[in-house]
């Protein structure tokens, strides 16, 4: 049970879920409805799953900066050996192929393309800096994208919208995350922002971020693409990104991240209710 548990924590749940729900709301907002429930169980498995792998190969390869930043982690604890955590990863990669290969040709690319740049992040780029941050941001936004390419419909301007707004979101969180992990990078010469221009620049710059994502964020109502009831989670969403990103200008290494974790909880859940409302019919 300890090594299933340490498998577990590898994939970081609530993250691959997240990624699970933007593939729904992509497919819902193309659609401008549900899509049938084999589209929304492969679409969501299948990057479920890719979104999995790439998180355990993140973990496989940040060993050792993990020994600083995170010593409980499953790897460098001991819990599960890398040896495991590539052949889990591997798994995970191929179950997402093949659920992505069941939906059409263009998810099957989709997937491929996102997790090779899952690959080249966590093999080579993820000291680069922001050029890292960029190319896990562009990753992000895809899953939106990714939801309108299942149904068909991979050109829809709404579905590109949300999938900016995702991007930067994403953007910022690995910008104040790095600032918050400067000691380990330090140890494998990370460019990050936060190391070359300092821990208080980059929290700024990733704060001013996701204000700027807030104020995006009234974009569909000024255009008429939603209802006014669809305020409610859209404000839920930016409460939750706007008062944890405020704490972050003040905040430890410790608090960070968990700040940093309650912005994403809190999108996702904003994206939760959004689904919820349609479902019922609101």
């Amino acid at each position: 049970m300890k090594k299933v548990k340490g498998l577990f924590k590898l994939i970081r749940f609530e993250l691959p879920f997240s990624a699970g729900i933007c593939v729904v709301m992509g497919q819902l907002l193309a659609l401008g409805d549900f899509a049938v429930p084999t589209e929304i169980i492969d679409g969501f498995f299948s990057i479920f799953f890719i979104s999995a792998s790439i998180l355990v190969l993140n973990d496989y390869f940040d060993v050792e900066t993990d020994m600083i930043n995170a010593p409980g982690r499953p790897i460098p604890s001991g819990v599960v050996t890398k040896t495991e955590a590539l052949l889990f990863a591997l798994f995970l990669f191929s179950s997402g192929l093949v659920l992505s290969l069941l939906l059409n040709i263009g998810a099957l690319f989709t997937v491929i393309l996102v997790s090779a740049i899952g690959f080249l992040y966590n093999r080579k780029f993820k000291k680069s800096g922001l050029p890292g941050n960029l190319l896990v941001s562009f990753s992000v936004g895809m899953t939106f994208v990714y939801g309108g390419i299942t149904v068909g419909l991979p050109f829809n301007k709404i579905v590109w919208f949300f999938a900016v707004i995702a991007a930067l979101v994403d953007l910022g969180e690995e910008i104040a995350a790095d600032a918050m992990d400067m000691e380990g990078d330090r140890l494998i010469n990370s460019a990050s922002l936060a190391i070359k221009y300092g821990k208080q620049t980059a929290i700024k710059i990733s704060v001013s971020i996701f204000f700027f994502v807030v104020l995006l964020s009234f974009v569909p109502f000024i255009l008429n693409w939603f209802s006014s009831a669809y305020l409610i989670p859209i404000l839920i969403m930016d409460i939750s990104i706007a008062y944890p990103s405020i704490k972050l200008l003040n905040a430890d290494e410790k608090e960070g991240r968990k700040n940093i974790r309650r912005i994403y909880l809190g999108a996702t859940a904003g994206l939760i209710i959004f689904l919820l409302m349609r479902l019922l019919g609101v």
